[in-house]
């Protein structure tokens, strides 16, 4: 599992049969202290995420299985919505 943020929703009148149905959103992975890292991709939304919430993110066979789809067309899902996160640096830093 991986944190991200959502920043946005995509629409597409046409996709894959195992996708209809699906909300799609663009995201945006974060490090652990919440800057972006890498591109954004698009995921599909399990648990009714929105734009602007840090989220939970899994990729390949596990994103399929979280979004009961496990023959779909899925790279990527949220699945879970962050409430609150906490680094203790301190034990970062002893490593």
């Amino acid at each position: 599992m991986l944190i991200g943020r959502v920043i946005g929703t995509l629409v597409a009148t046409r996709k894959d049969d195992s996708l209809v149905g699906s909300k799609l959103m663009i995201t945006q992975p974060l490090d652990i202290d919440y800057k972006p890292v890498g591109d954004p991709f698009i995921a599909v939304d399990t648990v009714g995420a929105g734009i602007g919430e840090t989220i939970i993110y899994a990729e390949g066979t596990a994103s399929r299985n979280a979004a009961g789809k496990p023959d779909a067309a899925i790279d990527a899902a949220i699945i879970g919505i962050v409430d609150n996160l906490d680094v203790y640096k301190d034990v970062l830093e002893k490593q």
